[in-house]
């Protein structure tokens, strides 16, 4: 996948937040964005596609050690062992990052001072999120889920990190897998991040990063896709875009209303549906009801 890159700048960047903008699509009190291409008659279609009964977690381990690539690191507590006569936990988790598994709530970019649907970026305030929080997720995502595995299709362990994916690149995996990604879709993209950190161990992703290249915006809009995610956080970087550091997070989120999931675990999935000879499969995911929060840990469960 050695396609050159088209020139890409701020400008491109700012276009596509008009032309692929759904703040008045889906109505003035919209907060699932394109969540609402996922019908009822899609997740029927998705629950058909179970039939051996496998299923494979998406989620990496809650990480507590700090690293190059985990700053804010889980904190994890007891606050009941053997001397108090039972096992209780305390959890403090920074879901937004590079480490841990999460989705992102519509509320948690801000471009030129708005969230998606035009609502003003200070309706995120120091008490949460007044809009779009996490907890519109509350009755879970159910789907058909896509994997395009960037990393089997390059007949390669992983991409580089920095490498960037464009549309035909998303194109041709398709076509080896024999799947083409369609309206209500969680499409899943494997670049092979953590085989990479597996054999190089830990770096920095805010040098280098594989993931999508900002042409691949207009591309998931036309197709519709639902919700996006990596084992990255869907971004190449740098992005290759002057003035612009993630600009898929920008447009994908404020503009389109996309949710997107980050930092998964693809591997485990890559095998299966390797094994199972398809590429599709029933995707559940169950975000926590966090009122007002801004994302939440996640572990999207494909069942085949």
């Amino acid at each position: 996948m050695s396609t050159p890159v088209p020139p890409t700048d701020a400008a491109d960047v700012a276009r596509w937040h008009q032309e692929l903008s759904n703040w008045e699509r889906f109505g003035p009190d919209d907060a699932l964005g394109t969540l609402n291409w996922i019908t009822p008659e899609k997740r029927v279609a998705a629950a058909a596609l179970v039939r051996s009964g496998r299923t494979v977690g998406c989620a990496r381990a809650l990480d507590t050690e700090p690293s190059a690539d985990n700053f804010r690191p889980v904190l994890h507590h007891m606050v009941g062992t053997a001397t108090e006569g039972y096992g209780g936990d305390w959890f403090g988790i920074a879901p937004h990052g590079y480490a841990i598994s999460h989705i992102d709530a519509l509320c948690h970019i801000f471009h030129e001072g708005k969230v998606y649907g035009g609502h003003p970026a200070d309706k995120v305030t120091a008490h949460g999120a007044l809009v779009l929080g996490i907890d519109a997720l509350r009755e879970g995502v159910v789907s058909r889920g896509v994997l395009l595995d960037m990393a089997r299709e390059a007949g390669a362990p992983f991409l580089e990190a920095g490498h960037a994916l464009l549309p035909e690149d998303l194109e041709r995996a398709e076509e080896k897998a024999g799947v083409r990604v369609e309206s209500g879709d969680i499409l899943l993209v494997r670049t092979g991040r953590w085989a990479q950190r597996e054999r190089d161990g830990a770096w920095d992703p805010h040098e280098k990063l594989a993931g999508l290249h900002a042409r691949c915006l207009p591309w998931l809009h036309d197709r519709g896709v639902a919700a996006l995610g990596c084992d990255g956080v869907s971004d190449v970087t740098p992005s290759q875009v002057d003035g612009v550091r993630l600009p898929i997070h920008s447009v994908a989120i404020v503009a389109m209303g996309l949710h997107l999931l980050d930092n998964l675990d693809l591997e485990k999935l890559g095998r299966a549906c390797e094994e199972e000879g398809r590429h599709e499969f029933l995707l559940t995911l169950a975000p926590l009801v966090l009122e007002r929060g801004t994302g939440c840990p996640l572990n999207p469960v494909a069942l085949f």
